[in-house]
């Protein structure tokens, strides 16, 4: 063996490894201040956003998005230093994003529609609410999705894109909604009394609004007779006991003031 030519190779090596290794150090202290100077970034903006009152899910995506964002930025300062070509490296990220994007794009769209809602906020956690067709009270609103349980007690999971897509309804963001109860007279019954009857007695049902006042009037003439629109005011927590309620007082009131019950009429014709 050649001792001479290895000595002559450890000569050359040895100013390339240690530029590599003051390179490598360098590289390291560069990631932990870097890394501390993230953390210290992020915990001023959670502070700020914190004292601004912004909605804790708001904070938590963006202190996560900054962090990453700043992580990738990093990483790439770290490869140029050590002469790696950032510029096909940041084009790689670039691609990758796109054929995420495009594979995840109704995922994103609920993402997207779930920033806007956070933001505009047509409703709350609490609030009884009609959300892309689903009906019930809000127990979570989440970036992909809001969480309702329906009046029969299921959990039921919105997409926040089909929410943005369609009506939304907010029972809860005004202080009392109408029921809506329609009550069927026979012809031959006098409407005039049914609507004085059924005004004072749905008045007294248990958490019925006094202003405004109850609403009873004739809503249509159909073939059984009139049909009365009897529509008592409450708050949405009241809604459902109101409106059975009401019915029971519509029956009791009409059945003990001897209405006629409504039928239909038969005509026979001679052969």
């Amino acid at each position: 063996m050649d001792t001479g030519k290895i000595t002559s190779w450890m000569d050359q090596a040895q100013p390339i490894l240690v530029a590599f290794g003051l390179k490598a150090l360098g590289a390291i202290a560069v990631f932990v201040v870097g890394r501390w100077l993230i953390g210290l970034a992020t915990r001023l903006i959670g502070a700020a956003m914190t004292r601004q009152q912004l909605d804790s899910t708001v904070q938590r995506y963006l202190v996560s998005f900054i962090t990453v964002a700043l992580n990738i930025i990093l990483v790439v300062a770290i490869l140029g230093y050590f002469g790696v070509e950032t510029t096909s490296f940041a084009a790689l990220v670039a691609g990758a994003g796109v054929a995420i994007g495009a594979a995840w794009s109704g995922l994103l769209g609920n993402f997207a529609a779930g920033i806007f809602l956070l933001v505009l906020r047509p409703y709350q956690v609490g609030e009884y609410v009609m959300i892309g067709g689903i009906e019930g009270t809000v127990m979570e609103l989440g970036l992909f999705g809001t969480t309702l349980t329906t009046p029969d007690n299921v959990k039921t999971i919105v997409g926040n894109g089909k929410i943005m897509g369609n009506d939304i309804k907010n029972y809860s963001a005004n202080s009392y909604r109408r029921v809506e109860l329609v009550a069927q007279l026979a012809g031959s019954a006098d409407a005039h009394q049914a609507i004085a009857l059924l005004k004072e007695a749905v008045s007294k049902v248990e958490n019925t609004h006094k202003t405004p006042a109850v609403d009873v009037e004739i809503l249509e003439f159909n073939e059984f007779g009139p049909k009365l629109a009897v529509r008592p005011y409450c708050h949405t927590k009241d809604y459902w006991q109101v409106y059975f309620d009401t019915n029971k007082t519509i029956a009791d009131t009409l059945g003990a003031a001897g209405f006629p019950v409504a039928t239909r009429p038969i005509r026979i014709y001679p052969v």
